[in-house]
């Protein structure tokens, strides 16, 4: 199989691409099935529209869950090409941010998220599909992380209630800005110190999915006892 078999099929279901790699012992990959170790990890996610169109055209954002439809569509899709389905939500947790590393140009930002040369903020990791099978890959793409040369660094300095700072996230801050009148900017167009970021413009999210991805924060906030 190629792997822009498997690509192509992500696109079909409303997943982007996210880069593959060949792992190796340390980089903590389940193995397909006993006896099967993963020799290809194919990762699927989001930048532009394109996921959210598909989630919002099945499903009522007000009442279902993303990770729901993720592991919908992905599964049967690792199943049909013989692989299995991982998810950067199931327990306990899996190393995703390590394996965007070792499939994408992607780095941490000063803001935490991770950051891509192409997209910016603007994106996600919604599973991957762990291969026996050994694909060819393309040669690596190791561009550098836009922050390195960012003048000035925007993000750092937009954040109405300074949450992010060298020392790391204040996320009760954040969350608490956005329970309250003034945080209706960051709700509805998306976090103001992620806009401030001069990449990826493009592949910025629409109000609608913004507005849902903030809400599921402040949800998880509450759930987890960091918003009382």
């Amino acid at each position: 199989m190629e792997l822009a078999t498997l690509n192509d099929a992500f696109r079909k279901v409303g997943l982007t691409p996210r880069g593959a790699f060949h792992p190796e012992p340390d980089d903590g990959v389940p193995d397909v099935k006993p006896g099967h170790p993963t020799a290809t990890l194919v990762l699927a996610g989001n930048a532009g529209p394109d996921m959210w169109d598909a989630f919002s055209a099945c499903r009522d954002p007000a009442r279902d869950l993303l990770d729901d439809w993720s592991r919908d569509v992905l599964a049967p899709l690792a199943e049909a090409f013989g692989g299995l389905a991982l998810y950067p939500f199931q327990k306990p947790h899996l190393p995703f941010q390590r394996w965007a590393q070792k499939a994408e140009p992607c780095q941490a930002s000063p803001l935490g998220m991770f950051i891509h040369p192409d997209y910016g903020l603007w994106h996600g990791y919604r599973g991957a599909v762990a291969l026996h099978e050994r694909l060819s890959l393309p040669i690596a793409d190791k561009r550098l992380s836009p922050c390195e040369t960012c003048p000035g660094k925007p993000c750092l300095s937009t954040c109405p209630v300074h949450a992010f700072s060298p020392s790391g996230y204040d996320v009760p801050a954040c969350a608490y800005h956005l329970e309250g009148r003034d945080g209706a900017d960051c709700m509805e167009l998306g976090c103001r110190a992620r806009r401030a970021c001069p990449e990826g413009k493009a592949a910025r999210y629409q109000p609608a999915q913004t507005a849902f991805h903030m809400t599921a924060f402040l949800k998880a906030r509450r759930k987890d006892g960091s918003l009382s």
